[in-house]
């Protein structure tokens, strides 16, 4: 547990996101750690800004389309993938992310629900910070 703390604070464990308020509703951190089926994963949230760029509905969709002129600047998903380099959380090809516990299409909750799934989302969650720290580091 220590060790999932500390690295969620290294640079690979964070995030830019806009934090101005439009209309006076949530920004996307907020929002997405206050969803129900987002919980404040930050492999859904990939998804649901995988599925905003193809025009499909997630639960995220009503912020991030209060955000449009941001996601614009990136023109496609690869695009934001590659400038925030997230490529560890995708595929090769950019096609589908790869989550941090099964995936059932945000039916049901998003927080593992024993303790082998808990410790399984942990390890892979690590793995990817780790990865992405390191592209951070290579990027210089």
């Amino acid at each position: 547990m220590d060790a999932f703390g500390t690295i969620g604070y290294t640079i690979g464990g964070m995030m830019v996101f806009p934090g101005n308020r439009i209309g006076r509703k949530m920004a996307i951190n907020g929002a997405r750690g206050f969803h129900p089926r987002i919980k404040d994963r930050f492999d859904l949230t990939v998804e649901c800004i995988r599925r905003y760029y193809l025009g499909q509905i997630s639960p995220l969709s009503e912020v991030l389309e209060r955000y449009a002129d941001f996601f614009s600047l990136f023109e496609d998903f690869r695009g934001y993938v590659e400038f925030f380099l997230l490529q560890d959380l995708v595929n090769e090809d950019f096609s589908a992310v790869v989550f941090f516990t099964a995936f059932d299409g945000f039916k049901t909750s998003p927080l593992p629900s024993t303790k082998e799934s808990y410790v399984g989302y942990m390890r892979l969650a690590m793995e990817f910070i780790e990865a992405r720290n390191r592209r951070i580091v290579q990027s210089g």
